[in-house]
């Protein structure tokens, strides 16, 4: 820890949501490089109990998976098992006919053949054309997502079945045209046991989590630990996010973590501690090497730094606003300040979860910042932003 930083003004802040009842627990974490600058931690493990939030609680990460199942693949890219520019149909020929929207489409339907394939890159970008489901449910391609799949409730299919069900739905825009937050990283997945030879939570066990010694990461929770696992909240009041109260939404006993999931989802599965997440960020900082362990090499993460839009093309969220971001293959990448941001957030290159996990990593101020909490949805509400904001007055 650094004694000669005032962190108070950090800690009163997101002291004050608790306080507030806004968020039930919340815990942070800034480094320098890869040695701890402060750690802290807010709140309770459950507002019932009032038991006091630990450094080892375990978190649903949601969509801080993608960065792990990103990096994952990139391993295999390493050794040579394909290119970003090779078709995705080349491994997984369900993917061989891809069907878009017309840009006048009214149903679903209404579709035309894809003038280029999916390369891989679309896949590791979000330019391929799929969707979610739920970003946009009133839009023609969510609705159509919607009836087949639900990463967020039915983990009664595997990535295969997944993944099939996936290439039968049209996609959004012609592939590499556009940016849409999608289903992508479980191709990914997929595309990880396809190579590999092994089932998707095996693959990362033997090549990340145990050689890092990341021994509470998993796609459940086992009894054993479940007083270990927070209890997910959710605002009262959706369309007034910062209205205090909460009503409980998952419970670390009976919720939907506590048995073995099918769906193994490499864009949202994981559960994860502060700690051992730290662990694998540390390697991501540290030029892909943490304790001995190497997970990729220097030019393999800064290919990762590399945008892979279209030109012109940004990050855009109809719920959270990322001016002047675009992506590479698995982060987001801050490319031009806007006004007011530190010198030091350029090239900053981050991605969080939907129940308010997020990681961000700035190269230029030589700070990382982790900030955790269990609220869904945790990107309506702007904590996050503001221990950014106030990591960056602190240490940047």
């Amino acid at each position: 820890m650094n004694h000669d930083l005032d962190f108070a003004p950090l800690h009163e802040r997101m002291s004050s949501y608790v306080d507030q009842d806004i968020l039930s627990c919340c815990s942070t974490i800034i480094m320098r490089g890869t040695d701890i600058l402060d750690y802290k931690t807010f709140g309770y493990m459950d507002k019932d109990s009032a038991a006091p939030l630990t450094e080892d609680a375990i978190y649903r990460m949601y969509s801080n998976t993608k960065i792990v199942t990103s990096v994952a693949l990139m391993m295999l890219f390493e050794e040579g098992k394909f290119a970003l520019d090779d078709e995705l149909s080349r491994y997984m020929p369900e993917f061989a006919d891809p069907k878009v929207l017309r840009p006048d489409a009214e149903s679903a339907d209404d579709v035309e053949a894809a003038t280029q394939p999916i390369l891989i890159k679309h896949i590791l970008s979000h330019s391929a054309g799929l969707s979610y489901g739920f970003i946009e449910p009133e839009s023609i391609v969510d609705q159509a997502y919607a009836g087949k799949l639900n990463v967020l409730s039915d983990f009664s299919v595997d990535l295969e079945e997944f993944c099939s069900r996936a290439a039968s739905l049209p996609l959004a825009y012609q592939p590499g045209t556009s940016w849409r937050y999608s289903v992508a990283t479980d191709v990914c997945a997929r595309l990880i046991e396809v190579l590999s030879g092994q089932r998707f939570d095996e693959f990362l066990k033997s090549r990340i989590f145990n050689p890092l010694g990341m021994s509470d990461t998993d796609f459940w929770v086992p009894p054993e630990k479940a007083d270990r696992f927070i209890t997910m909240y959710a605002p009262i009041d959706l369309l007034d996010p910062m209205k205090p109260g909460m009503v409980k939404v998952d419970d670390p006993v009976s919720g939907t973590y506590n048995s073995p999931r099918k769906l193994l989802s490499g864009g949202g599965g994981l559960v994860s501690t502060m700690g051992d997440y730290m662990t694998f960020i540390r390697a991501i900082v540290n030029n892909g090497s943490w304790q001995g362990v190497q997970l990729l090499q220097p030019q393999t993460l800064q290919l990762m730094r590399t945008n892979q839009l279209a030109p012109g093309v940004g990050v855009s969220f109809p719920m959270w606003d990322m001016p002047g971001t675009v992506f590479g293959l698995g982060f987001a990448l801050h490319e031009t300040l806007q006004p007011g941001e530190p010198a030091g957030a350029k090239n900053e290159y981050h991605w969080g979860g939907m129940a308010g996990t997020h990681t961000w990593m700035a190269p230029e101020a030589g700070i990382t910042g982790m900030c955790s909490t269990q609220r869904m949805p945790g990107f309506w509400h702007p904590f996050s932003h503001e221990f950014k904001s106030l990591a960056y007055q602190i240490a940047g």
